[in-house]
C-alpha cells in the first residue's frame, strides 16, 4: 500500500534523489522534468559523433550523499575516484608543481607538497601554515563569516596576491564558481571539509563517461525500476489548490494531485511557482561556466587532469576515451566562474585556450586543432558572495506540504553536486514526514545524507 502521493518538480540531481528516496520509503512518486532527459545542468551534447559534457563536474571522497546516489543508480563503475590526490600545476613555459598528499594523517598530509609548491616562493610557502592553521579554527557555523570576502581574509592572514591566484584560486574557483576575491568566506572555507579535515577527502572523483549517461541513463532506469512515474518535457505552470486545500500540479493539459510535493527547480523555477519570495532569487544571482572541448590530432599530454597558473586556462581534463574519440586526444577546459569569458566568441575562445594550452604543454604546439566545442551556462550555480548565505532558503516552505531543492538552497555546501543530492535527500525527508512514514522506512541513504 503507498504511503501517500509526492510529486517532484525538477529532474536534475535534487529531483532524482528526492524521488528515489521518496520511493524507497514507500511513496508514490511521479516527477516532472521539463527537459527531454534527465540530469540538469549536468548534461552531454553529441557533437561530429562525439559525446562532450557541459561542464566537468567533479567530486571528492568526502561527497558521502553523492556517492551513495551513485551507488543507487548502479553508476559507481562509471567514475574514477583517485586513490590519493593529486593535481598537477603548470604554469607558461611547462614548468610544474603539484599539489597531492602524503601519507600522514591531516593537517600534515599536505604539508610536503605546500612546503615544495614551485609556483610561490620561500616565504609565501611559509606563510601558507599561517592561513592553513587559521583555517581549522574557524566555526563554519559562525554566520559572520559570510560577511567577508575570502580574498580579504586570506590577505589578513599573510597570504600576498600572487599566492591568492596561483594557489587558493585554484580551490576555490572550482568549489564556489567565483575567485576568493568575491568568494563568501562562509563558502569558501567549506573546502577545508575536503582538504583539512580527513587526510583522504580531498581525492577527486570524475566521470568515465558522458554525463548523460552516468545521471540521465542511469537514474531513468533506477527510476522506472523504483517505480516512478517520470514525465519527460513537462513543465508544471503552477501548484493549485483542490477543494479540500491539497497540493496541485498543474502542467499543460493536466493536473496532478499530490500529498507532498518537492519544487527542485532553479531559484528563479521556484520563484515562478510561488514558493521562493522573488527577491531571494535575484539576490542569490548567478554565476557562469564555459567549457571549451579540443579535438587534437595526437595525444599532447598523459595527464588524466593538470591545472594551470598565470593563464586563462583554469583546469583541463583528458576525455578522450568518454568522448567516443578513436583517434588523437580530446581535452575538456573548464574554466569557472567566467564573467570575462562568457560573452566572448566561440573562435575567440578556441584560439585564446589552444594558444595557452601550448604555453603549457608544449606538445601541443605541434599538434592539430580537428575540432573545437564551446558549451556555457549562464546560470551554472547561484553567485557565492558575501550575504548568500542568509538568502539560501530551508527545505521548508510557507506551504506545509511543499519542500524546495536544489544546490542553491541552505544545505551548508556550496553549489556542488554534493549540496544538491543532500537537498533532495532533505526535501524527501520532509515529505515523508508529511506523509507520516515512520522514519525508519526511510532509507539509509536519507539518515546519512548529513554525515
Amino acid at each position: 500500500m503507498s504511503a501517500g502521493r509526492v510529486g517532484v518538480v525538477g529532474g536534475g540531481l535534487a529531483g532524482i534523489a528526492a524521488a528515489l528516496a521518496a520511493a524507497d520509503a514507500g511513496a508514490d512518486v511521479v516527477l516532472f522534468e521539463r527537459r527531454s532527459t534527465l540530469g540538469g545542468l549536468t548534461s552531454s551534447i553529441e557533437r561530429n559523433e562525439l559525446w562532450l559534457d557541459n561542464g566537468q563536474h567533479v567530486f571528492l571522497r568526502c561527497c558521502t550523499a553523492y556517492r551513495a546516489l551513485l551507488h543507487r543508480i548502479g553508476a559507481l563503475g562509471q567514475v574514477r575516484l583517485q586513490p590519493r590526490l593529486t593535481v598537477p600545476v603548470l604554469a607558461p613555459g611547462g614548468a610544474a608543481a603539484s599539489i597531492q598528499r602524503s601519507a600522514l594523517p591531516a593537517p600534515l598530509h599536505l604539508a610536503r607538497s605546500l612546503s615544495s609548491y614551485g609556483h610561490l616562493s620561500v616565504l609565501e610557502r611559509v606563510r601558507l601554515g599561517r592561513a592553513v592553521l587559521a583555517l581549522k579554527r574557524l566555526d563554519l557555523d559562525d554566520g559572520a563569516l559570510d560577511e567577508v570576502t575570502f580574498g580579504d581574509w586570506l590577505r589578513a592572514h599573510g597570504q600576498s596576491p600572487r599566492a591568492i591566484e596561483r594557489l587558493w584560486n585554484l580551490i576555490v574557483l572550482p568549489t564556489v564558481n567565483v575567485a576568493a576575491n568575491a568568494a563568501s568566506l562562509a563558502l569558501a572555507a567549506k573546502f577545508r571539509e575536503g582538504l583539512l579535515d580527513r587526510a583522504d577527502a580531498g581525492d577527486i572523483g570524475w566521470s568515465e563517461v558522458p554525463l548523460a549517461q552516468l545521471h540521465g541513463a542511469n537514474a531513468a532506469r533506477a527510476l522506472a525500476a523504483a517505480g516512478v512515474d517520470v514525465r519527460l518535457g513537462t513543465r508544471v505552470d503552477r501548484i493549485e489548490r483542490d477543494a479540500k486545500g491539497g497540493a496541485c500540479l498543474a502542467s499543460p493539459g493536466d493536473t496532478t494531485p499530490v500529498d507532498a510535493a518537492i519544487v527542485a527547480t532553479t531559484p528563479p523555477g521556484a520563484a515562478s511557482l510561488g514558493v521562493l519570495d522573488p527577491r531571494a532569487a535575484v539576490g542569490l544571482g548567478a554565476s557562469p561556466i564555459v567549457n571549451v572541448h579540443l579535438v587534437l590530432d595526437r595525444q599532447v599530454t598523459d595527464h588524466a587532469l593538470f591545472a594551470a597558473v598565470d593563464s586563462p586556462v583554469q583546469f583541463v581534463f583528458d576525455r578522450t576515451a568518454s568522448s567516443g574519440l578513436a583517434e588523437g586526444q580530446c581535452l575538456a577546459m573548464s574554466l569557472s566562474g567566467s564573467d570575462d569569458l562568457f560573452a566572448r566568441g566561440s573562435r575567440e575562445l578556441v584560439d585564446l585556450l589552444f594558444g595557452a594550452l601550448g604555453e603549457r604543454v608544449p606538445e601541443a604546439r605541434g599538434a592539430r586543432l580537428v575540432d573545437a566545442i564551446v558549451t556555457r551556462e549562464r546560470a551554472a550555480t547561484f553567485r557565492g558572495v558575501p550575504g548568500t548565505q542568509a538568502l539560501r532558503p530551508r527545505t521548508e516552505t510557507a506551504h506545509d506540504d511543499v519542500f524546495l531543492a536544489g544546490a542553491w538552497t541552505a544545505t551548508g555546501w556550496p553549489a556542488t553536486m554534493e549540496g544538491a543530492v543532500r537537498s533532495g535527500n532533505d526535501a524527501a525527508r520532509g515529505a515523508l514526514e508529511r506523509l507520516g512514514v515512520r522514519r525508519g522506512r526511510a532509507p539509509a541513504a536519507l539518515a546519512g545524507a548529513r554525515q
